[in-house]
């Protein structure tokens, strides 16, 4: 079995796809409490350091791991950040303009075989280019072959559409990283070449009701009237002249996206943020928000694989996590290839 390093876990969705792949983790590092204590209570690691980053060491672990696998924090590449201007973005971010540099210092300090990088895709927006720079440099002077693309996970078989930029580093001496041929396609561009995608309706079959208490929910805040009447698969653009509705009540692309977003059993879900929201879906097509159970099973994470905290610090764990289906594909080409 290889043995990995992991930076920024979060919950754990990306060890334990690399887990499910043959690989070990015997460190993994967050600076959240919570998202350690879920590590530890399922026993993702044999060592599970609750620090900034900043702080830790690696430097015993040269030449004695096989890789290190890690997504550093996503708000300052994120689409959002672009839009706000009182906030700083890429390595300028007050609270995680860092992570990035870190993660590199990591790789230079442990000289690992490969290394698998993870982020939001605005990692690679023109606004950016600083980071994705500084990435291709450090990487060729580190003696890494890299590969990166924007992989939308429910071409893997996801059940969600979540867009994520990754890169893979080999070592100069092995052969470049060749991503794995996607397996699925959107229905309505498939020739047959591909299985269909993972919808929402085929993993929450089970979860399709609505119990005495969640009818006494509100999803969408004050708006939460108008949800009953959006079809499932729209959002707040349902109640726009542009849609044809008779009594129009918002503007075209006046919102973001997710306001008052349903999911349809007909489609993968849309991205599960890391923040829950009261107006800010997806919602379940019942008009209710969606259980931490759901939101596990669109990111693949396993049934019985336990998130702790309170509700909202599972959904964050949760949301921030990469999908396990699609770590585990990832995990299990590096393997076949470089770490048998």
């Amino acid at each position: 079995m290889s043995n990995i390093i992991s930076l920024y876990s979060g919950c754990g969705g990306l060890d334990l796809g690399f887990k499910k792949a043959g690989f070990k983790t015997i460190l993994a590092t967050d600076v959240w409490d919570k998202g350690c204590e879920t590590l530890l209570h399922n026993k993702i690691s044999d060592i599970v350091i609750n620090d900034d980053i900043r702080n830790i060491d690696f430097k015993k672990y040269k030449n004695k791991v096989t890789g290190v696998i890690g997504g550093p924090p996503c708000p300052p590449y994120s689409q959002a950040r672009h839009y706000l201007q009182n906030k700083k973005k890429g390595f300028d971010d007050e609270k995680a303009g860092f992570a990035v540099p870190e993660y590199f210092r990591v790789i230079e300090e442990v000289n690992p075989k490969f290394f698998l990088f993870e982020n939001v895709d605005g990692f690679m927006y023109k606004t950016h280019t600083e980071a994705l720079d500084f990435l291709e440099k450090k990487s060729n002077e580190l003696g890494y072959n890299i590969n990166y693309k924007v992989i939308n996970s429910a071409n893997y078989g996801v059940p969600q559409t979540r867009k994520r930029f990754i890169c893979i580093g080999i070592k100069k001496e092995f052969q470049q990283f060749e991503f794995p041929k996607e397996t699925h396609i959107d229905p309505k561009k498939n020739n047959g070449d591909y299985l269909n995608w993972t919808t929402c309706g085929e993993v929450l079959k089970e979860f399709d009701n609505i119990t005495e208490e969640e009818k006494n929910q509100k999803p969408g805040s004050k708006h939460h009237h108008l949800i009953k009447d959006i079809p499932p698969g729209s959002n707040y653009l349902f109640y726009t002249e542009k849609k044809g509705h008779p009594n129009p009540l918002f503007k075209w692309k006046s919102r973001y996206w997710t306001f008052l977003l349903k999911l349809t059993p007909e489609r993968p879900s849309w991205t599960i943020q890391a923040s829950f929201s009261n107006n800010q879906g997806p919602f379940h097509w019942q008009n209710r928000f969606l259980r931490i159970e759901e939101i596990k099973r669109i990111q693949t994470i396993d049934d019985d694989y336990e998130v702790l905290g309170t509700f909202k610090e599972q959904w964050r764990q949760i949301g921030n996590a990469v999908p396990t289906q699609l770590a585990f594909i990832l995990a299990n080409k590096i393997r076949q290839d470089y770490a048998k």
